[in-house]
């Protein structure tokens, strides 16, 4: 009651000084005296204009006024919900609701892009406390020194190792080693990789003790710092692993909490699988200003984060948001980053860095001790007032710090003779000291009295995401999403390559120990794996997979790429020829003469060069009669598989000889002058439904703000809304028509559009194949968007998808810019109402939007001359001809007519089985490998089935990787597998339609005697392991579960 009766008065009081400032403003109009000589004649054009101030001050007033009335409203529902008051007046109401639901829509209703510059803390508010409120319980200070290292961004990853990361982790060993109070952490594993394998066994002893003793911490410990929007949940956990897999090996260290300073926005997908790799806490910082602003006013910037789906917090993990602008040293110690840059020692007169504000730091001395350890202490304190303990943490660094020894003295040494006057002084009520992430948590628990990772009392719980993610202004960092799309479109197919060689190596290893044939199989082939599984991770970084780095940095992560897919395919073939011989006796293994083959559609060329980049192959079977097809996905498919011949006589048997169905096709080299007609998708018609569901493809234009600030690779900031794509020329058409497929292909200036319908039975006969293949390098700031708009009464709510493993629901806000209406789409985007829903899946990851009902809207390319201010130094003009591919599902509900159209659509969303059926026979195409012919002829072949029966249709197998031996040589794996297995949320309100094979689920429930003959329940990245199952075990996967076996294959 006391919070309601303060918000009220401070709304008020808002109130009164903005009608008291516009009083005042009109008053000066009034009695200036140099308008007042020209009283009687004034000027009729500036009547006009102050009548247009006028009325501009009136409108203000108004969005003030109900900015004001939403925030009352938001901070009274989070009173209700356990929230604390900025004066420290504790509610007693507790709730597990979706807490960040109502954060959203209040926050982005309220938002009118008015720049507020309230005080210091530009984004926030005045703090203020009373210096008697630590008597009792004094403040304790965690200073946790970092540095950021970006594996890859204005330098490529390996120059920055040279020239400055190998400096800071050979200063580590050296100043953590003076002083035992010193502590540091550490995030990217694949430079620590890279350093260790650079080193004598000294130094590497030396840095284990460091990690060992907690004076240097591994926080997340992934093979990067992940970018959360563009990634695919695959790559996430496969690269979660692989960072974890190392330390296991190398150090002996478990990570325990997460650290996430740079990606651009945050995914809910992330706390989960921190969550099932066994971490306890986590840290985030880049959220829009006015989310953390609302969070920091209502002290809810540390919560439960659950999954939306979680129904008894079992999937909880503790985060803290950081509450301002940066985590560089400016905005780290408090509110004011001006006092706190002068604690920025690096910054001291004479060295190549400065204070923007124009007051730089000063040595600590005896002198002025007293002085600046008030001053800092300051800041801490009313950093602390928007948290609720008396626990504050400040982190200490920026990118790439500490790469000279000097600044680990100038830090160290100024910071603890502060730290020893606060602790000395009683009268101060403070404790600081240097810590480690791990260090503030753990006194956060302490101080609650709670358990490591367990909700501390009266704490909020959270549900949701943070995306679309603004530093500042109208500046949404949503243009991200598709920069560069040509090369996340090569991530996911390098995905795709990595996940069927694990699984067809870990297949054909554990054959060949069972047969005693180890030493004639070519199990070195785990460096191909090892590499890729690098590279992919490499990739997933926050500047890479976005496409924000630097073009030569791009060209380097491509080329670690196409190498990596390169090794990949000789896993592949390799493992595949061995499973599919009938006599393992007759196998043999020549490097240079490859039983099988494949076709490469990219080259180093078309990496570097800006050739023509098609996205999809046709495999020439030359005189080859046998073709060998994958088939990566763990259920049945049928499908049309295309591959390119040398003659029109051509017939398709089965093994047993049986004739399979087939369509020739012309090879097309260049556009057909046919019909000078244009060809629009029009309609769909789901088959044995009367009623159709109109879909009308349009092509936009999107042009950026003449002047001022302008689109980048991070940046969208359009000149309006979307123009229709035009071109002089009518576009020309080429049809085809067969009894597998028919498609139309439209050629247009700046892309090609190539519609297809299968007529085929099953999953892939019941979604419409579109294909855009884009080239706009003759465009100067152009973004091209392709919009599908329908009758679908969806209103202002859609849907997408966060990194392919979870559905997030999203609304669109008239009220904010065009721009902050965009999200990410990795794998697909819906619209639905009572009767339709309307699925767009990807095979990239890009932009969407819905701006207004029954629409989507997606951006498939961008091209921008200039650089947007966020560090680059460079616009996108390095763009490639690339192909964007989509699959169109529609779906009806079941018993539509029976549900009433006021139902709302919820909070949680899942697709049905047939979407994600459609999802990944998009994202995980059927390799065709031609059999090399061979002189001595073909031997006998069989199709090789692993699985004893069928996976339950809900049941995805993630990966089979095979586990690192924990002995040399390194490019020999142990015997053991890690078996990950995700059982997928479904809505099964849509009605099912036949896939083409017999699908059933049996509510989680998996027999482990399938696969293996050993298996050992495992945290997702292999770190603890939990009592082995029985040749009788049933595994049993709740919906949206992710768990991971290490299993011994038979």
């Amino acid at each position: 009651m006391k919070l309601k009766k303060q918000v009220t008065v401070c709304g008020g009081a808002i109130f009164c000084v903005a009608v008291f400032s516009l009083y005042l403003m009109l008053d000066r109009v009034q009695h200036d005296p140099a308008r007042r000589q020209n009283a009687g004649n004034f000027p009729r054009s500036q009547i006009s204009v102050l009548q247009n101030r006028i009325e501009q001050l009136e409108q203000l007033l108004e969005e003030n006024h109900q900015i004001i009335s939403h925030i009352k409203d938001s901070v009274l529902e989070l009173t209700d919900t356990g929230a604390v008051a900025p004066s420290g007046q504790d509610s007693t109401g507790l709730s597990c609701v979706s807490l960040l639901s109502t954060i959203m829509v209040n926050v982005f209703k309220s938002m009118a892009l008015i720049w507020n510059s309230c005080g210091v803390w530009k984004q926030g508010f005045e703090i203020s406390y009373e210096p008697n409120e630590w008597d009792k319980e004094p403040l304790q200070v965690f200073v946790v020194p970092h540095s950021h290292n970006d594996p890859g961004w204005i330098k490529t990853f390996d120059k920055y190792y040279s020239d400055q990361t190998q400096h800071i982790f050979n200063n580590m060993l050296v100043k953590l080693a003076e002083d035992p109070r010193r502590k540091f952490i550490w995030s990217e594993i694949s430079f620590l990789a890279k350093w260790w394998d650079s080193v004598d066994t000294q130094k590497q002893e030396t840095m284990r003790k460091l990690i060992l003793s907690g004076q240097l911490e591994i926080v997340t410990g992934g093979w990067v710092m992940t970018d959360e929007a563009n990634v695919h949940y695959f790559a996430m956990i496969d690269q979660l692993i692989e960072g974890h897999q190392w330390l296991e090996k190398n150090i002996g260290v478990t990570p325990r909490s997460g650290w996430a300073v740079d990606p651009f926005g945050h995914s809910a997908t992330m706390p989960y699988l921190l969550k099932r790799a066994n971490l306890t806490s986590m840290l985030i910082q880049r959220v829009h200003y006015s989310i953390k602003k609302h969070l920091a006013f209502s002290r809810n910037l540390e919560f439960m984060w659950r999954q939306a789906w979680d129904t008894d917090s079992s999937t909880d993990i503790f985060c803290h948001m950081m509450p301002f602008y940066s985590y560089d040293v400016p905005h780290t110690c408090g509110p004011d980053p001006k006092i706190c840059c002068q604690f920025d020692f690096k910054r001291l007169p004479g060295g190549r860095v400065n204070c923007p504000w124009k007051v730089p730091p000063r040595a600590v001395v005896e002198a002025n001790v007293a002085e600046r350890a008030t001053l800092l202490l300051d800041q801490y304190r009313k950093k602390s007032k928007l948290f609720r303990s008396k626990v504050v943490l400040v982190p200490l660094g920026d990118d790439f710090r500490y790469d000279k020894a000097l600044e680990w003295d100038q830090q160290y040494l100024n910071y603890q003779k502060l730290f020893d006057y606060m602790n000395s002084h009683p009268e101060m009520h403070v404790h600081a000291q240097f810590g480690t992430l791990t260090d503030y948590f753990n006194a956060i628990y302490k101080m609650n009295g709670v358990a490591q990772g367990a909700r501390p009392p009266d704490y909020p719980v959270l549900s949701g995401d943070f995306f679309a993610y603004a530093d500042r202004e109208d500046h949404y960092w949503s243009g991200y999403y598709t920069s560069r799309p040509f090369y996340k479109n090569f991530d996911r197919v390098l995905e795709s390559h990595l996940r069927g060689a694990e699984i067809l190596y870990s297949l054909a290893v554990a054959h060949a120990r069972h047969l005693g044939m180890e030493g004639r199989y070519p199990v070195s082939d785990y460096t191909f794996l090892t590499d890729a599984r690098r590279s992919v991770g490499l990739f997933q970084h926050h500047d890479a997979i976005t496409g924000t780095a630097k073009e030569a940095v791009v060209i380097d992560y491509g080329t670690k790429l196409l190498r990596s897919l390169m090794g990949l395919k000789k896993v592949i073939i390799n493992a595949a020829h061995f499973l599919i011989l009938k006599n393992k006796d007759l196998y043999r293994f020549y490097q240079t003469e490859p039983f099988l083959e494949t076709v490469s559609t990219y080259s180093s060329d078309k990496l570097r060069n800006l050739t023509k980049n098609v996205l999809w192959g046709l495999i020439a079977l030359r005189s080859s009669k046998y073709l060998v097809l994958f088939n990566p996905v763990e259920q049945e498919r049928l499908c049309v598989v295309t591959v390119l011949v040398n003659t029109a006589r051509v017939r398709v048997l089965t093994e047993d000889g049986q004739t399979l169905p087939a369509q020739l096709s012309a090879q097309w080299t260049s556009p057909s002058e046919m019909s000078p007609d244009g060809y629009q998708v029009r309609v769909i018609r789901r088959k044995d439904d009367p009623q159709e569901v109109r879909v009308q493809m349009e092509m936009l234009i999107y042009g950026t703000r003449p002047s001022k600030d302008k689109s980048g690779a991070y940046l969208f900031l359009p000149d309006g809304k979307a123009k229709p794509y035009t071109q002089k020329e009518r576009p020309v058409v080429r049809v085809v028509e067969g009894p597998l497929f028919s498609e139309v292909v439209s050629h247009y200036q700046h892309f090609q559009l190539t519609v297809r319908i299968n007529n085929v039975p099953g999953v892939d006969g019941l979604s419409l194949d579109i294909t855009t293949l884009v080239d706009i390098r003759d465009q100067a700031n152009k973004e091209l968007a392709m919009r599908l708009v329908t009758d679908i009464q969806s209103k202002d709510t859609f849907f997408t998808d966060l990194n392919g493993f979870q559905i997030q629901p999203r609304r669109y806000f008239k009220k904010l810019p065009l721009q902050a209406n965009f999200y990410p789409m990795p794998t697909m985007a819906y619209i639905q109402d009572t009767q339709y829903r309307l699925t767009l899946h990807t095979a990239q990851a890009l932009g969407v939007a819905s701006l207004d009902s029954g629409q989507l809207e997606v951006i498939l390319d961008r091209r921008l001359m200039q650089d947007d201010n966020r560090g680059l130094g460079q616009g996108l003009k390095d763009n490639k001809r690339t192909a964007n591919k989509f699959r169109i599902l529609l779906e009806r509900r079941a018993g539509a007519s029976k549900v009433p159209k006021e139902e709302p659509l919820g909070p949680i969303s899942f697709p049905s089985l047939l979407s994600h059926m459609t999802s990944a026979i998009l994202n995980h195409e059927v390799l065709a490998l031609p059999v090399v012919p061979k002189k001595r002829g073909v031997p006998p072949l069989r199709t090789f089935s692993p699985l004893s029966a069928a996976l339950p249709c809900d049941i995805h197998l993630l990966n089979l990787r095979s586990i690192q031996g924990q002995v040399l040589p390194e490019h020999v794996p142990s015997p053991y597998t890690a078996l990950i297995l995700h059982r997928k949320g479904l809505d099964c309100s849509l009605e099912a339609q036949n896939p083409g094979f017999n699908c059933s689920t049996t509510q989680g429930r998996v027999s482990h005697s399938m696969v293996s003959s050993l298996s050992t329940p495992m945290s997702l990245s292999l770190m603890f392991s939990s009592t082995p199952l029985t040749n009788t075990s049933v595994i049993h996967l709740d919906p949206m579960e992710i768990s991971t076996f290490r299993i011994k294959l038979r």
